[in-house]
């Protein structure tokens, strides 16, 4: 097989235009890498810019009531790593920043694709969609004809009539266009690697990203090899194996997709904000001073404390109430943010699935999932995100409840000392070994996939199909 092998790759380099696509491609592979780590780079320098700034602004703010403060806020920074630059995934549609503030808790804003000019339908040039489109093309092309040619010229009957196996010319020439792509592969994934600065974690990921696309490839090159042996000349065999890649990247997703929101559809924004402000109103009211909710809390904190009024309270009543009213509203927050995430998941599995028939939707979960930039990455920031909120705005109320102040005592104030003593959000990626479990269904069928093609190339070729 390794003579086989090593003759195909003679053959192949032999050919003066594939040696100048060859060149005129990794090329352009090493441009869009490079020019993707440089936009990377400026913004994650801008990012971390806005939040060093915001975290001096909080610093420095003047003396102001606490509660006033939570009401200012701040703001969450979705982290950018240098595997954004490879596939940015859904970050692009969902946004970076999060503003963090009391009694609401915000969507995610300012994503690059809000402010572009133009959207093409593939997105940003990035590396992933020369990966996921250009390369599996490449191998087609040079694949198609790998056995079908050879019918046709009557050289297999040579190399069959010298004692070399039906299986083993047929899969040599599938590794022989394998080992081809995952050349290309290399190239880029060793680009993205040196050009940009990489920890032990990133290193995990970008080694699963490499396994991920070597899997599509084997998948790609073994399919058009069997459809060039199986097919009686070239044009059916390229014919059927583009008519297979457009369907896989193309039609099944788009279905799939549309059909995934049909079975686990998410409510409308306007249907949404409407039953959460009906649910939130239910609660105690921190701004409106007749609320009946808030005068049974004032009892109880009477009672309590054995005083005959607000007056007499060794605390800032008004701060308890602030609390109250935000602990409420976290229980609404949970149950309809919790429940367009449950909705979010769901989708997601039911998508994975589409992978049974279609190895490239498996290909770009995967992808996505690794670099970091995928629904179960964007869920865990804001989860961690609102905890975070709920950590400053507690701090806050609490200061404003107990920090000295008395009921009624809105001027009283806290200076930057206090501001500065509260801890910043600190958002730490998750593991990829602590989220792999979310992706355990891409990687079998991407394994399914190869071991499936491998039977075809082994046992589902004719041999009146070849000579």
């Amino acid at each position: 097989m390794l003579i086989i092998i090593l003759n195909e790759w003679k053959i192949l380099f032999r050919n003066r235009a594939i040696v100048y696509i060859t060149i005129l491609f990794i090329m352009s592979l090493l441009s869009v890498v490079w020019m993707g780590v440089i936009q990377n780079n400026n913004q994650k320098g801008i990012q971390q810019s806005a939040q060093k700034h915001i975290r001096s602004q909080w610093d420095n703010l003047k003396p102001m009531n606490p509660h006033r403060a939570a009401h200012y806020g701040s703001y969450a920074f979705k982290p950018i790593s240098i595997l954004n630059s490879l596939d940015d995934g859904i970050s692009a549609i969902t946004g970076n920043v999060l503003k963090l503030e009391g009694h609401v808790q915000n969507e995610i804003v300012y994503s690059e694709a809000s402010q572009a000019i133009s959207l093409s339908k593939f997105g940003k040039l990035k590396s992933s969609l020369l990966l996921q489109y250009m390369i599996p093309l490449f191998l087609i092309f040079l694949a198609y004809s790998s056995v079908s040619s050879e019918k046709e010229s009557g050289r297999l009957k040579l190399l069959v009539f010298q004692g070399v196996s039906f299986f083993k010319l047929i899969f040599s020439k599938s590794i022989s266009i394998w080992f081809y792509g995952l050349f290309l592969l290399t190239i880029t994934i060793s680009a993205q690697t040196f050009l940009g600065v990489v920890n032990q974690e990133v290193l995990y990921r970008i080694a699963l990203i490499f396994l991920s696309y070597a899997c599509y490839y084997y998948i790609i090159a073994c399919l058009t090899t069997y459809f060039s042996a199986y097919l009686k000349d070239n044009t059916s065999a390229l014919s059927s194996i583009l008519a297979t890649w457009i369907i896989w990247t193309i039609f099944l997703p788009r279905i799939w997709g549309n059909s995934v929101e049909k079975f686990y559809p998410l409510p409308s924004r306007q249907d949404f904000k409407a039953t959460m402000k009906e649910d939130r109103s239910k609660g105690i009211d921190g701004h409106n001073p007749t609320d009946e909710r808030r005068e049974k809390l004032k009892n109880r904190y009477l009672k309590e404390y054995n005083v005959d009024s607000l007056k007499q309270l060794p605390i800032n009543f008004d701060g308890i109430v602030m609390q109250e009213d935000e602990e409420y509203g976290n229980l609404v927050w949970d149950k309809h943010f919790g429940s367009n995430y449950a909705i979010y998941k769901s989708q997601k599995k039911l998508y994975q699935l589409s992978g049974l028939l279609n190895p490239f939707a498996s290909l770009q979960s995967l992808s996505m999932g690794v670099c970091g930039n995928d629904m179960v990455h964007h869920l865990d920031f804001l989860e961690k995100a609102e905890k975070y909120r709920r950590y400053l705005i507690k701090e806050l109320n609490d200061k404003h409840a107990f920090g000295g102040s008395k009921t009624g005592n809105w001027k009283w104030t806290v200076d930057e000392t206090f501001f500065k003593s509260v801890e910043g959000f600190d958002y730490r990626s998750p593991s990829i070994f602590e989220k792999i479990i979310h992706y355990m269904r891409d990687i079998f069928f991407l394994m399914t996939w190869m071991i499936v093609t491998t039977l075809l190339l082994r046992f589902n070729i004719n041999k009146n199909n070849l000579l």
